[in-house]
């Protein structure tokens, strides 16, 4: 019998996650939405039957379901989420995992209590071009990755202002938190080693600046707060002695916005990286996927090649999650990855108020 999955959030991201839970054979019964007249814009949309405006409602109606997607504001996720588990539910839950470190360790205390799966959609692990990778690090073809750096820079594209995006206390942080991706993909790939001590930088000289908005056409709220960074730089080294070095921006004096790791291991190094077009839209991206090696005593560029994949593996990201709870697949993450990635990130704006490295527990 197919899983029922009930969503929270008729935002944009909605549409992978109905996508890809139909293609892990699940059913989308339910939408909830605050307005409920999005949640039913949207059940129309992708021909769900139930709506709601309430979620401890829509748990309460309907005990059939087995799974909860959460797609809503940051601020938002560990209540939901812990509201789901305690309902007896699996949870797949929109980037980022919680405001902070403690949130998410909320979280994984729930799931472990309730017996249930919970992920998050950290959907570049879900690429081609990062499972291809993924494969060559398995088979020891890459050996232990030494140094890692990590990106997700942007010229212009802070997503509006004065919304919960750039408002510290409903958000968390700015484009450290919001696009976490690439620092996840990094760890992921360095097998998500100990933290031990991260020194980092944050800035916000362009965070007023209405030149440096992004183009997804999140209005502006006027009289809105807007305290978070527009960049922040930082490096991270580990107990097993792996370095990572990152930098993430909305806005940022870069020549056009870019999404990579790039990684050097023992035996060979390699990247994942995609570069956006001039409109900073998907569609006009280009991918590239790379393993550098010696042979033969020369230099040798080895171009990954996979099928192409515009929407960045958010579809089969929710389809692993599917696959996870059906006992097919390993989930493409865990709360305890997620955890540390928060630590990493908390860390990082506690050195950049200091202006001294922090020793992560």
């Amino acid at each position: 019998m197919s899983k029922k999955i009930g969503v929270i959030g008729a935002g944009g991201m909605l549409q992978y996650h109905a996508a890809g839970f139909k293609a892990g054979g699940a059913e989308l019964i339910a939408v909830c939405d605050m307005n409920e007249e999005a949640a039913a814009r949207a059940a129309e949309t992708y021909d769900v039957p139930k709506v709601f405006s309430d979620s401890q409602r829509m748990l309460d109606e309907l005990t059939e379901l087995d799974g909860i997607s959460i797609i809503t504001p940051n601020r938002t996720h560990r209540p939901l989420a812990l509201q789901a588990l305690q309902a007896g539910k699996h949870v797949f839950c929109e980037k980022p995992p919680a405001l902070n470190a403690g949130e998410v360790a909320e979280m994984k205390d729930a799931a472990e209590t309730a017996g249930k799966t919970l992920m998050f959609n950290f959907n570049n692990r879900a690429r081609p071009e990062s499972y291809a990778l993924r494969k060559y690090l398995e088979s020891g073809e890459v050996g232990r990755i030494n140094s890692a750096q990590a990106k997700w820079i942007r010229r212009t594209g802070i997503p509006g202002f004065g919304g919960w995006f750039t408002n510290k206390e409903l958000s968390g942080g700015g484009p450290l938190i919001d696009l976490l991706h690439m620092v996840d993909l990094a760890m992921y790939y360095m097998d998500y080693p100990q933290a031990s001590h991260v020194l980092a930088q944050t800035f916000d000289d362009f965070i007023q600046d209405k030149g440096f908005k992004g183009p997804w056409g999140i209005p502006d709220v006027v009289d809105g707060v807007t305290n978070v960074e527009s960049a922040a730089h930082g490096f991270v080294r580990f107990e097993t002695g792996q370095v990572l070095s990152f930098q993430v921006s909305w806005a940022e004096m870069n020549k056009r916005e870019e999404v990579s790791v790039t990684f050097q291991g023992q035996k060979a190094g390699g990247m994942i990286r995609r570069l956006f077009g001039s409109d900073g839209l998907d569609e006009t991206a280009l991918d590239d996927c790379e393993l550098y090696v010696q042979e033969h005593g020369r230099s040798v560029n080895r171009s990954i090649i996979t099928e192409a994949n515009e929407d960045m593996g958010r579809i089969r990201s929710a389809e692993n999650f599917i696959r996870a709870i059906e006992g097919e697949e390993a989930p493409l993450n865990t709360p305890d990855q997620a955890l540390a990635l928060m630590k990493v990130i908390d860390a990082t704006y506690q050195s950049a108020q200091t202006g001294k490295p922090v020793e992560i527990a």
